[in-house]
């Protein structure tokens, strides 16, 4: 997978830019607090530069973080050593979960859910969570909504000039996955140097995400638009799930 390699280094710039992390966590912590959620231990998929796994990190014992990116593990270790935090590192494919441990709460943040393209990825990174995930632990994930990587995402271009980073992002769409084709410039001095990221998301209506998690042994217990609201609209562009185990 061509993607998150030169671009962890860039990749907090950008994305602060989008992104209140701290509202999402604490939106996150109100949901534990409201549904009794024990914090010892946490594990954060996906886990990117560790923005979600620091902020969540400092009310849990224990933390773990898994990604499939070692240069997204890098920057995200780096972090977590300057807040002095303790974490322990993960390289590997949340669709093939082999922790052998369980967890309080489990978190995937930032539609990296929407990066499983098959059916058959996305059942078995479900089972996964599910045998690391305590009984009565929460497992809360967000998705890009089905209309906005269809109607929005879709097949256009987006721009970035900033003052180190220029880019070009352009979009095709087919077969309900989103083609996301990244062309990089950054400032090195009086040069810029030039590299490419290639992505891809794969776009799932609510009903198939829900029969999915309920044949995983999940149960849906809260929806939420963007981590600010429980109330899904059509034009809703970020899903938040709160599941779980249903035993």
């Amino acid at each position: 997978m061509n993607c998150y390699r030169k671009f962890a280094r860039i990749y907090d710039e950008l994305i602060n830019e989008d992104i209140d992390y701290q509202k999402w966590c604490n939106k996150i912590i109100d949901i534990c607090k409201q549904n009794n959620i024990k914090r010892y231990s946490y594990l954060d998929l996906a886990c990117g530069t560790g923005n979600v796994t620091e902020k969540l990190g400092k009310f849990f014992n224990e933390i773990w973080a898994v990604d499939l990116s070692t240069d997204m593990l890098v920057e995200a270790e780096e972090k977590m050593r300057v807040q002095g935090i303790k974490a322990n590192f993960v390289c590997q494919d949340i669709s093939k979960l082999q922790l052998n441990r369980k967890f309080d709460l489990i978190t995937c943040c930032l539609d990296s859910t929407n990066y499983l393209l098959e059916e058959e990825q996305l059942m078995d990174y479900f089972k996964g969570v599910h045998s690391c995930l305590k009984d009565e632990g929460l497992f809360i994930f967000d998705i890009n909504s089905y209309y906005k990587l269809t109607e929005i995402l879709g097949n256009n271009t987006y721009t970035y000039d900033g003052e180190e980073v220029f880019y070009v992002w352009e979009n095709e769409l087919e077969d309900d996955t989103v083609h996301m084709y990244l062309n990089f410039f950054i400032r090195d001095g009086q040069v810029y140097s030039r590299f490419d990221e290639n992505h891809m998301e794969r776009a799932y209506k609510e009903e198939y995400i829900e029969e999915t998690l309920k044949n995983a042994g999940f149960k849906v217990i809260g929806k939420y638009d963007n981590y600010i609201c429980d109330k899904i609209k059509d034009n809703t562009e970020r899903i938040v799930y709160v599941v779980k185990k249903n035993i």
